[in-house]
């Protein structure tokens, strides 16, 4: 079990260091940042308007001190619930101990350095998973350390898809978490067109993690789109915990430098009765029974 335990004040000691086993000298070079105990990571639990108290070690393993600057980030700047930094180390000054964002630490040659930090969780912090990190600098390079904090309370895994548009050889949409925790998207998206559907691209799952509270705006490639057509593209994005939303838009197609002059209104004509029979003549949507549906939904997320 990692070392987390809350506390009802900052309370940091100073950095303690200790030597390693003797290594070649090799200045500035090989340092390293970890979880206090060799951990990869940082776990945190507790409940909002607590503080929770861990270490990171710096290993300096070279042949001369090493000024190391740490630092840390929340990630959750300017969310609701926020109340300054989350992240914080202490600076002696004046025999009182400052919580500070940021502190410069030097580790000795073949030594290693355990630096205390504290999370402050805001009293108004929303429940569910809040990503952070721990980042040292020097020597000319940087290197963070994950920081996997949850506040606890109930889970709520919820999102939307807003703002699709289609244009450019591209489908452009955001996607929204309206939950508490960490989101995984997967999504699949179907295009119809006057005379059946012109695209369907299976559910997979996207290259990112959503924290709770982000936004993030997307794009799907679609260079092989008609080129003579109108159009209606649906997403479908679905992530652990039943979270499920979709979202849709309306576009029309047509090769006005092929058409210009006289035929280009005889030509939108068409497409527009095209697409004012096939709207007669539509079939229910199996998705939703025949029930017509916004083109945006969510399930369980707060108003």
């Amino acid at each position: 079990m990692p070392y987390v335990r809350p506390a009802s004040a900052l309370a940091l000691a100073v950095a303690c260091a200790s030597p390693l086993v003797a290594a070649p000298a090799v200045a500035d070079a090989g340092w390293s940042l970890g979880g206090a105990g060799g951990r990869p990571y940082v776990y945190a639990e507790g409940e909002p308007g607590t503080v929770l108290e861990d270490a990171v070690s710096v290993r300096n393993p070279g042949g001369r001190p090493l000024t190391v600057r740490l630092s840390g980030d929340h990630g959750e700047r300017g969310a609701p619930g926020d109340s300054g930094p989350w992240i914080a180390f202490a600076r002696t000054t004046g025999g009182h101990r400052i919580p500070v964002r940021t502190l410069a630490v030097t580790v000795p040659a073949r030594t290693r350095a355990d630096v205390p930090f504290t999370v402050v969780v805001p009293a108004g912090a929303a429940p569910g998973d809040h990503p952070g990190s721990i980042v040292a600098s020097a020597g000319g390079r940087s290197t963070a350390l994950r920081l996997r904090l949850r506040v606890v309370g109930p889970a709520l895994s919820a999102l939307t898809v807003e703002h699709v548009a289609v244009g450019g050889g591209r489908i452009s949409y955001e996607l929204v978490n309206r939950g508490t925790t960490v989101l995984t998207p997967r999504l699949a998206v179907r295009a119809d067109g006057v005379l059946g559907r012109v695209l369907d691209r299976p559910e997979r799952t996207l290259p990112l993690d959503l924290p709770p509270g982000r936004r993030v705006r997307l794009a799907e490639p679609w260079p092989h789109h008609p080129a003579l057509d109108a159009v209606h593209v649906r997403l479908m994005v679905t992530a652990a915990g039943g979270a499920h939303a979709s979202g849709g838009a309306s576009a029309r197609f047509v090769p006005w430098g092929a058409v210009a002059g006289g035929g280009t209104g005889l030509l939108a004509a068409a497409v527009a009765g095209a697409v004012v029979r096939r709207r007669r003549h539509r079939p229910p949507d199996r998705l939703t029974g025949g029930r017509a549906r916004p083109d945006a939904e969510l399930t369980g997320a707060p108003r």
